[in-house]
C-alpha cells in the first residue's frame, strides 16, 4: 500500500486530502502544518509520497521542497489552487524537484475537492510510482554548431515534444538549449492543468531563444517560434503552408484520459506537414504518445525518446518505444543535440 504525507497549512484541507487518499486505498502516514514539520515528518515517517500545499506560513512548499530533495528526495505531488500566484510558485517547485501536480478546485480552501477523488488518488499513487531524482539538474548537451561537412540544417523543421509526469523540467531544458539557428516550429503537449499553460508557456520562453506563447485556437507559428497546448483543450495542426503552422484548439472527448492528448496534436501534424518533422517523448505516466510516435514514423520523421534512467515515470517513452517507431532512446541530456542532428543537412 502506498504512503502518503500529507502537508498543508488548513487544518480542513489536511483532513479532507486525508479522507479521500484513505478511502482511496492510500495509507496516510502523517499530516503537517507547514513545510518546517514537513522536513521532520518525512525523516520520522518515510512515506512514499508527499503531498505538499504552495502559500505556508514559516516554510512554504518551495522551501520545503527544495529541502526534501536535498536531504531525503522523496516523490512529491504540489497541491495548487488555480491561480496564477500558485501556478509560477508550483513551476518553480517543480524546477526544485517536485514531480506534478494537483490542482484544488474551487480554490485554496477547496469545499469541492470530494468531487475529484478519483483524479486526486490518481495522482498521488502516479506520483508515488516516480523516481524523484531521475533526471533532476541536468546539463544539456548543446548542440554542435554545424561544421564543414554538415553547414546548415534543413529549411522549416518542425519539432513536436510531448511530456506528463516529470516533464516540465525536461522540457524546459530541451528548449534553452534549442539552436536558435536550426529554426524549428516547436509545438508542446505537456499534461498540466489549465491556467498553469500559461504560466508554462512564459517560464519556455524566458529559458529559450524561441518565441513560446501559450496556443490559442487560430494561433499560427514560423521559424523560432512554439506553441505550448493549451491545459483541457486538444491542439491540432490544422493548417501548413510556406513554412508556417496553424492550430485549432477543442474540447472533445479525453483521449488516455487526457486532454491534452500528445497523439492529438503529433499525429495531425504526420498529416499536415510536409517538410521536416522531428518528435521526441518524454518522461510520463501511460501510453499517449505511442500512436503519434507512429504516425510520425510513418510520415518519414524523426522519432526519440528519453531513456529510463532519466525519466520519472517511464510509461509514455516505454510504451512509444514497443512500437517499434522510435529511431533513438536517449537520455536527457543528449536530446537536444539528436534533435539538432536529425535535421542538418550535408552538403
Amino acid at each position: 500500500m502506498t504512503e502518503a504525507l500529507v502537508v498543508d497549512d488548513s487544518h480542513f484541507m489536511r483532513t479532507v486530502i486525508s479522507d479521500i487518499l484513505e478511502d482511496g486505498g492510500v495509507d496516510v502516514v502523517g499530516t503537517a502544518e507547514n513545510g518546517a514539520r514537513a522536513l521532520d515528518a518525512v525523516t520520522d515517517v518515510q512515506p512514499d509520497v508527499i503531498t505538499m500545499d504552495v502559500e505556508m506560513p514559516e516554510m512554504d512548499g518551495i522551501e520545503a521542497t527544495a529541502e526534501i530533495m536535498r536531504e531525503q528526495p522523496t516523490p512529491i505531488l504540489m497541491v495548487s489552487a488555480l491561480t496564477t500566484e500558485d501556478a509560477d510558485a508550483t513551476l518553480e517547485a517543480m524546477e526544485k524537484g517536485a514531480i506534478d501536480t494537483f490542482a484544488k478546485p474551487g480554490g485554496t480552501i477547496s469545499t469541492e475537492l470530494s468531487g475529484h477523488s478519483e483524479e486526486l488518488v490518481a495522482a498521488v499513487e502516479r506520483v508515488a510510482s516516480a523516481d524523484p531524482t531521475a533526471g533532476h539538474d541536468v546539463e544539456m548537451e548543446p548542440a554542435s554548431p554545424p561544421d564543414a561537412t554538415t553547414s546548415e540544417y534543413a529549411n522549416n523543421p518542425t519539432l513536436l515534444i510531448g511530456a506528463s509526469t516529470g516533464g516540465p523540467n525536461v522540457v524546459e531544458s530541451i528548449l534553452a538549449s534549442l539552436p536558435a539557428e536550426a529554426d524549428f516550429r516547436v509545438l508542446i503537449v505537456q499534461h498540466m492543468p489549465d491556467q498553469f499553460t500559461s504560466r508554462f508557456a512564459d517560464r519556455l520562453d524566458a529559458a529559450s531563444q524561441y518565441d513560446i506563447t501559450e496556443a490559442e485556437d487560430g494561433s499560427r507559428i514560423g521559424g523560432g517560434e512554439g506553441l505550448v497546448a493549451r491545459g483541457d483543450y486538444h491542439m491540432r495542426v490544422s493548417g501548413y503552408s510556406n513554412g508556417r503552422l496553424r492550430v485549432r484548439l477543442d474540447q472533445s472527448e479525453r483521449l488516455h484520459s487526457v486532454r491534452p492528448a500528445i497523439d492529438v496534436t503529433f499525429k495531425s501534424a504526420a498529416e499536415r506537414v510536409t517538410d521536416p518533422l522531428v518528435s521526441v517523448v518524454l518522461t510520463g505516466m501511460g501510453s499517449d504518445g505511442a500512436d503519434g510516435v507512429r504516425a510520425v514514423k510513418d510520415a518519414g520523421g524523426a522519432t526519440l525518446a528519453q531513456n529510463e534512467a532519466t525519466s520519472a515515470v517511464f510509461g509514455i517513452p516505454e510504451r512509444a518505444i514497443e512500437t517499434g517507431c522510435v529511431d533513438d532512446v536517449l537520455p536527457v541530456d543528449q536530446l537536444t543535440e539528436a534533435i539538432a542532428d536529425s535535421i542538418r543537412r550535408t552538403t
